[in-house]
């Protein structure tokens, strides 16, 4: 059973810094695995946000390029996003998932506030 504990989220202030972490379990190899993380925004329905494929190639949403940067630890079986320049609009609440998989753990909330 695959399992994701997303951790890292809050309450920061526009232009501030968050990294989010998310630890996989399971019935899945890591390692061979791209993850993602997707957003979903008050009202709104879910949004990918960025990817990284085993090989470490990565991918991201117009809206975040140049802002967030993800990355892993194959060791840990976690993966990160490291989220800059924070918006309001960036407020959601941000859920990892392996590749073929939907969203499975409770999620970490960021909230981007003055």
């Amino acid at each position: 059973e695959v399992q994701v504990v997303e951790s890292g989220g809050g309450l920061v202030q526009p232009g501030g810094s968050l990294r989010l972490s998310c630890a996989a379990s399971g019935g899945f190899t890591f390692s061979n695995s791209a993850m993602s993380w997707v957003r979903q925004a008050p009202g709104k329905g879910l949004e990918w946000v960025s990817r990284i494929k085993s090989d470490g190639n990565t991918s991201y949403t117009d809206s975040v390029k140049g802002r967030f940067t993800i990355s892993r630890d194959n060791a840990q079986n976690t993966v990160y996003l490291q989220m800059n320049s924070l918006k309001p609009e960036d407020t959601a609440l941000y859920y990892c998932a392996p590749e073929g998989y939907p969203p499975l753990g409770q999620g970490t909330q960021v909230t981007v506030s003055l």
